[in-house]
């Protein structure tokens, strides 16, 4: 697949150039707030256009979009320079700051998307209906998609028992997944993520068949054991994903052994492919 394609921002903007770049260690896009004004506005001067902006965003208080991190992005001589980039959220408040009627279309979309998110909380069935969409829209079959909402469902059986357990944080959410994980794949989600080539897409939806059944058995696992044992706290639930994901694990095992070969794979379902970004230099 085509790296542009990928990209939210080229969509918004029209596959206009709009740099952006990947940060591995935060797993964001940064996107040049420069060739966002550009487009934007229309300016001959976009630097000299967003000094002034970022100026009179500062006098309102408007410090979260103001304070933009620096990345060296490649210009159009080929070298690399600092540059003020912001991540999506940060995109669209600078976004909603202009004054200009090529910025409405994103504006009535981002209105749009309000509204529906909205209708949502009043009737969730929207929202499953979209996710199903989406999923159809991206070349899922429909067996593959009912697996997929199941699976939700049970991850959903899995953080509820977590919960009763004292774990409340996302962070800690993301602990215990990972150690379920690493004892039937070796690797850590953020890990397996780079394994088969992914950024912000989802882990699970680039699954085999193989690798999602393990998932799911080193999850359910976790969460029976869970449910007879009552772990309470982060370290004691630890030790119950680590019990949980070894039981996926030896199913590996077992099956490797029988079929010669691994059912871990680096492949993505839908065939992902990016180009790797060969400076990125970060000012805090």
């Amino acid at each position: 697949m085509n790296q542009e394609k990928m990209h939210l921002v080229n969509k918004i903007f029209n596959n206009e150039t709009i740099r952006t770049i990947w940060d591995k260690e935060q797993e964001k896009y940064y996107i040049s707030v420069v060739d966002i004004v550009r487009v934007i506005t229309d300016s001959k001067n976009p630097r000299h256009y967003w000094n002034v902006l970022k100026g009179r965003l500062k006098e309102e208080g408007n410090e979260s979009v103001t304070n933009c991190d620096q990345l060296k992005l490649k210009a159009s001589d080929g070298k690399y320079y600092k540059t003020d980039v912001v991540d999506i959220q940060g995109m669209f408040r600078i976004i909603e700051s202009i004054p200009s009627k090529n910025a409405e279309p994103i504006k009535q979309w981002l209105a749009k998307l309000g509204s529906e998110r909205i209708n949502e909380t009043f009737d969730p069935s929207i929202a499953a209906q979209r996710a199903i969409d989406l999923y159809r829209a991206k070349g899922y079959d429909e067996e593959w998609i009912l697996k997929r909402i199941k699976g939700i469902q049970d991850r959903r059986g899995l953080t509820d028992v977590w919960k009763d357990g004292g774990i409340t944080e996302g962070k800690e959410y993301a602990i215990l997944t990972n150690e379920i994980y690493k004892e039937w794949s070796g690797m850590n989600a953020k890990e397996y993520k780079e394994y088969k080539g992914l950024r912000k897409e989802s882990l699970r939806d680039n699954m085999t068949d193989i690798e999602v059944a393990l998932a799911d058995l080193g999850e359910l696992a976790t969460r029976e054991i869970a449910k007879k044992k009552g772990p309470k706290g982060l370290e004691e639930n630890i030790e119950v994903a680590r019990r949980g994901g070894k039981i996926a694990g030896n199913a590996r095992k077992d099956l490797e052994h029988e079929i010669g070969e691994s059912v871990v794979t680096s492949s993505n379902k839908l065939s992902y492919e990016y180009v790797e970004e060969k400076e990125i230099e970060m000012k805090h």
